[in-house]
């Protein structure tokens, strides 16, 4: 049986919203527009550029669109007018919304990224230009494309709205695998256009390439309207052995793809509960009658099924699950004719009789897979209506044991409600648009379930030589999809082997695959394919979307930590996910957002609205040493060093600078916290450390071969305090990372998170980590150095970090921390006097920095309540 796959890729159009007339050229002009793809192992990374000249005698606004997947993540976007570039930087949601409260000053702006129809969702920015000025758009993103029903489909939305001068498109695909078949399908395609339209195919290479000229484009020659206007797809399937799969590598990450061909399809056990309440009424009941009617037809004998209706009240059509026999899909078919909608809505009731027909059917074979499909159109409101209450209850009674499926028609569903129930329980949620296909759609998902061929997947990888391994353990595997794994090899290999196990209908299974790293290295050496590390981005994308995923269905405090480690990834790599947002400045400083939407986002589909009130103040005192100086940097400009109340129209920021002496001795005291505080050995001086680097970027505090111990900081927005620590052990290969909400400890493809609101302690291979509960959580390793991370909640919450036994740094130690505690400094600056601490001190940073004295509070004690005097130097150059 021929296997395809689909790829769902990009998007697009260029729309210029202005009054024009059929014989005159448009006062704005796009004159050139092109859409660069390409899609190297399943991974798309697209660059869509738009150059618009303005040929009026005035200003004019233009306004770039682009349709693009709602699974894609934008990753850069810039303007170029008169030779100033204008970019998109992307940053976390909350401080993005922060930035553009205080930047704009009157009014609201839309969001940038909206929901478009059910595949995509549209990117905007409109910005005015000069008379007879250029301005260039560009917009990049990627997508790690999903394969659905056995085929792979770039989809483009060409909508240009007038002629363009110059218009392409190119698609490069490279698929080491090979390309089994290319096919390329237009809704608007004419004689003319077709000649426009070149493709190149070898065993692993494609170009397609669409360049319509003026004339071609033209839908009548005495009139300026463009035929562009419709879908641009392209169609292909690449090659498959019957072997454990695919791998490609590159740079030291790994992408295995797995999707086997011709198994035994298992026997299914599904039970359709069918919404048939007063809001199902006309063309939604008409619509589930039409597709399940086809669905019945498309089971196969060997399954068993039956129904559950309900509205207020729950009827089963039979008390147990029957064969799909001819006379008994007939006898269903017969009830499905009769479906009529009234009454409430007990979701709730529903899904437990599910449950329970499934718990005593009998007769099932012993290997087959039992699923429940739930369509409906609105929220609970019959029985128990608290979502929350029924996502336990059912959650409870499935135990793992059932898969179910949530189908929300419509958009008055509540679809977050369906979809961290269908996700909690080994299922996934789909919204049903309510469009004249409707029905298409219904008979489309059952199409991807329709045939499980594996279940109870897992990917095997050697333990010591894979890191940050992504998802490796599937529970079922339809006939059409793929399952990709993807991780970095920490050792260095000649070879990477891979061990899959699963169940088939007819037996258990056991495949084994090895990779020759270096061969596969040089498999993309041809960059003409190649958009940087893309596998290492390949990783991430698939990194954030499987966190996203897990986090929906987990508890609050879970939750939090996933999504922490999500938005990491996304900032670390520019993704515009839904933890994050574009801050777009334009010219004359106005700023926008272009934060991506959620498919719960789409209950009300319209634009996006931002721009929330400041919703809280923040106390910042000023720093002062003994003779007056002003040196510390601890997050508060100078310019702010006073107190002062902005307006931003409707929108007030509060930002209060107070000053205070301490009782003892009157002397000036700074009321914060230093971003980093340490003692060295043989000193009693502490020195407070302050680094003024772009919030959330790495900081590398501290590197020590020797020790096998690396440790990274990460400043936060808005605090310019360090709300992430990342260590790193060699031996045992152990990673921690401490967030202001949890801790996270990696260790051979394993997480564990640990929680601040409990003490908790684990040892691994020697190695203690343990928390003490809302204040610190301490490494420590046998011989090495102990490091001791602090938890501040005060004024905002932040991390502080110390070392312990630092007299077993070696001397090789450097990072930011590190270089202060090199044997060769300390050696010669010895000495327990003031002087050694400040001549170790200029030592480190230069004769160019200030060093002062200071009253700070140290993060380290039982009680902060009490400065204390310290050593201050600022690292930044």
């Amino acid at each position: 049986m021929e296997q395809r796959t689909l790829l769902a890729l990009m998007v697009f159009s260029s729309l210029i919203v202005l009054a024009e007339t059929i014989d005159q050229k448009p006062a704005i002009e796009i004159y050139s527009f092109h859409v660069d793809c390409k899609v190297t192992s399943r991974f798309a990374h697209t660059v869509v550029t738009s150059r618009i000249i303005n040929r009026a005698n005035e200003s004019r606004e233009a306004t770039f669109e682009v349709e693009l997947p709602k699974t894609a993540f934008i990753t850069n976007f810039s303007m170029s007018i008169d030779g100033e570039v204008y970019p998109g930087i992307i940053k976390e949601k909350a401080a993005a919304q922060n930035e553009y409260d205080t930047a704009v000053s009157q009014g609201q702006s839309a969001g940038l990224v909206k929901i478009a129809d059910r595949k995509l969702e549209q990117f905007q920015v409109s910005v005015s230009i000069a008379a007879a000025s250029k301005v260039t758009f560009e917009l990049t993103y990627e997508e790690l494309l999903k394969r659905q029903l056995g085929k792979y489909e770039l989809l483009l939305k060409v909508r240009p709205k007038q002629l363009v001068k110059h218009f392409q498109i190119d698609v490069h695909i490279f698929e080491p695998q090979g390309i089994q078949f290319l096919e390329t399908d237009s809704t608007f395609m004419t004689n003319e256009l077709i000649e426009a339209l070149t493709e190149v195919l070898n065993e692993t290479k494609a170009h397609i390439s669409f360049k319509p000229t003026l004339d071609q484009q033209k839908k009548n020659s005495m009139l300026g309207e463009t035929l562009l206007n419709g879908d641009f797809v392209v169609r292909y399937d690449v090659k498959r052995e019957a072997t454990a799969g695919d791998i490609q590598i590159v740079n030291g990450y790994f992408v295995h793809y797995f999707a086997p061909q011709e198994m035994p399809v298992f026997p299914k056990n599904v039970i359709f509960v069918i919404d048939r309440s007063g809001s199902m009424t006309g063309r939604k009941i008409e619509q589930t009658r039409d597709a399940l009617l086809k669905i019945l037809q498309d089971l196969r004998p060997e399954d068993r099924f039956s129904f559950i209706t309900f509205n207020n009240k729950v009827a089963e059509w039979k008390s147990s699950l029957l064969p799909a026999t001819e006379e008994n899909v007939a006898s269903a078919a017969a009830l499905v004719q009769t479906l009529s909608a009234r009454g409430g809505t007990d979701i709730n009731r529903a899904l437990l009789t599910a449950v329970g027909m499934l718990d005593k059917a009998e007769g099932l074979l012993e290997r087959s897979i039992s699923m429940i499909i739930l369509l409906t159109d609105g929220q609970p409101t019959s029985g128990e209506r608290n979502v929350e209450v029924i996502q336990e209850s059912v959650q409870k009674a499935i135990n793992g044991k059932y898969a179910l499926f949530c189908l929300g028609f419509g958009f008055d569903v509540s679809y977050k409600f369906l979809e961290k129930m269908a996700l909690s329980n080994g299922g996934i949620a789909r919204r049903i648009y309510e469009n004249a296909d409707a029905a298409l759609q219904l008979q489309g998902f059952y199409q991807e379930v329709a045939t499980p061929i594996l279940m109870q997947i897992e990917m095997q990888y050697p333990e010591n030589s894979i890191e940050r391994l992504t998802k490796n353990n599937f529970k079922v595997f339809f006939e059409g999809s793929e399952i990709i794994v993807s991780g970095k090899i920490s050792n260095e290999l000649d070879l990477l082997p891979v061990e899959i196990k699963a169940q088939s209908h007819t037996s258990n299974l056991t495949l084994k695959e090895e990779a020759n790293v270096k061969e596969k290295e040089q498999v993309f050496q041809n960059q003409r394919y190649i958009f940087g590390n893309f596998i290492e981005r390949l990783w991430a994308y698939l990194s954030i979307q499987q966190l996203l995923e897990k986090a929906i269905s987990a508890q609050e405090e879970d939750q939090k930590a996933l999504e922490a480690q999500a938005l990491d990834l996304s900032l670390q790599y520019s993704f515009v996910t839904p933890l994050t947002s574009m801050v777009v400045t334009k010219p004359q400083q106005k700023e926008e957002l272009a934060n991506k939407p959620t498919e719960a986002d789409n209950e009300k589909p319209k634009s996006l609205s931002v721009g929330a009130p400041f919703k809280r103040s923040r106390s910042r005192m000023t720093s002062e040493d003994v003779s007056g100086s002003h040196r510390l940097r601890s997050g508060t400009p100078a310019s702010r060093r006073s107190s002062e109340i902005q307006t931003r129209g409707n929108r007030r920021m509060f930002s209060t600078v107070s000053r205070f002496r301490d009782a003892i001795g009157a002397q000036p005291v700074a009321y914060e916290h230093p971003q980093l505080l340490l003692q060295l050995p043989r000193q009693n001086e502490r020195i407070c450390l302050n680094i003024d680097k772009r919030s959330q970027t790495s900081v590398q505090l501290l590197s020590d071969p020797e020790q096998g111990l690396t440790v990274t900081g990460k400043l936060g927005d808005g605090v310019n305090h360090f709300v992430q620590f990342d260590i790193n052990y060699e031996n045992p290969p152990v990673q921690i990372h401490v967030y202001t909400h949890a801790i996270l400890v990696s260790h051979n493809n394993k997480n564990d998170w640990l929680s601040w609101t409990k003490s908790a302690s684990s040892t691994i291979q020697g190695l203690r980590v343990s928390v003490e509960k809302e204040r610190s959580v301490t490494a420590s390793l046998p011989d090495t150095v102990t490091i001791k991370i602090s938890l501040v909640k005060f004024p905002d919450d932040f991390l502080g970090l110390y070392f312990l036994n630092t007299d077993r740094f070696s001397d090789q130690v450097t990072g930011a921390l590190g270089q202060f505690y090199s044997k060769a400094q300390l050696e010669s600056n010895s000495n327990n006097d003031q002087r050694a601490v400040e001549r170790l001190l200029r030592a480190v940073s230069g004769s160019e920095h200030k060093i002062s004295r200071l009253y700070k509070k140290d993060y380290r004690l039982e009680s902060a309540g009490e400065p204390v005097s310290c050593w201050s130097i600022d690292l930044t150059p």
